[in-house]
């Protein structure tokens, strides 16, 4: 019977995409598997993994709108057919994609008579439009439009006051949520010590991210949120003390430690994301552009395989290499 129990436990998780759909451009779905997994626990996963992708997830819209000699949302302007507040709705519809954090600023900028679709909005280099031909504005007069567009990457939602217009500055409420849905369920084979299960999780997303992507960041989250537990770990095993004035680091001091083989040294560092170091946010957009999402993935990289990164200068080189010397001991070797 221990023996039955020892077989099920060591057996190596993996997970697949069974399944995976492009309805429209705003409208993805993916369908993923993973086992095997001992019984009980897939329910225990695929309820933190829902929240997490519903919750934890990020996405980019437009949050703020400035309309010239416009004092009220539900105002008319001559040469428009749509309301002030049609306008709101509509550029709120718009799915943005962004690698950049921080507040962006757009602008439409249109002489009518014709139609205004997202495709006429003048983005920042970092911002990217998924469905290009969504409706704004029909401009019905030779009349000049000139909008004025924030932009802003964050999590969750923000529902403004609907009194809380000046200078012509309209707030919209912003739903930061890429992934419109999400659910799962959970197949068990097998019988006595040896049943075991397969966690199915469906992901439906607005085109500003792909399922798998969710699926991936969601991971991440969930694997950050836990991190603080292993801090208070290991300071107890290592007798380090709060009061002395000694900083916590953003990861499990396991993850340090470089002694126990160098198999074993890669995956820890495989699990260790670069948003963990706690780089400017310039210097983590420029290595998530460059595919470098891991501890493992910087450390492929020389110095001067650094300073070739677009966008990553000798300054932003020279803060990853401290951030290394200083939670690792680690220097890149020269080419």
């Amino acid at each position: 019977m221990i023996r039955d129990e020892i077989s099920v436990s060591i057996q190596t998780l993996r997970w697949k995409c069974i399944e995976s759909r492009a309805y429209s451009k705003r409208l993805h779905y993916g369908r993923f598997a993973l086992s095997p997994l001992r019984k009980g626990r897939a329910d225990t996963i695929g309820i933190a993994m829902r929240r997490a992708l519903l919750g934890e997830v990020e996405g980019t819209c437009i949050t703020r709108v400035k309309l010239e000699n416009i004092k009220h949302e539900y105002s008319a302007i001559v040469g428009i057919e749509e309301s002030v507040h049609d306008i709101l709705m509509n550029l709120k519809e718009i799915v943005l994609r962004s690698d950049s954090y921080g507040i962006r600023e757009a602008s439409i900028y249109i002489v009518g008579p014709r139609n205004v679709t997202a495709q006429d909005i003048i983005l920042p280099p970092s911002v990217k439009i998924i469905d290009t031909t969504q409706h704004i504005a029909r401009l019905t007069k030779s009349i000049t439009s000139d909008i004025r567009l924030q932009i802003e990457k964050n999590r969750g939602y923000i529902i403004h006051s609907s009194n809380n217009y000046q200078d012509g500055i309209f707030p919209i409420d912003a739903v930061f949520m890429p992934v419109r849905d999400a659910n799962y369920s959970i197949h068990s084979y097998g019988s006595g010590n040896e049943i075991q299960e397969v966690l199915f999780l469906g992901i439906w997303t607005n085109g500003g991210l792909t399922p798998r992507e969710a699926l991936y960041e969601a991971s991440r989250n969930l694997i950050d949120l836990f991190i603080p537990f292993l801090h208070g770990e290991e300071q107890n095993i290592d007798g380090m003390n709060k009061k002395k004035g000694s900083n916590m680091l953003p990861f499990p001091l396991s993850h340090v430690l470089t002694d126990t083989g160098e198999t074993k040294e890669k995956i820890e560092f495989q699990h260790i994301f670069i948003d963990q170091l706690e780089l400017p946010p310039q210097t983590y957009n420029s290595l998530r552009r460059a595919n470098i999402h891991t501890l493992l993935d910087l450390l492929n990289y020389s110095r001067e395989d650094l300073m070739r990164i677009e966008h990553l200068g000798k300054e932003s080189v020279e803060q990853v290499l401290e951030v290394l010397r200083k939670l690792f001991a680690i220097d890149p070797p020269r080419n």
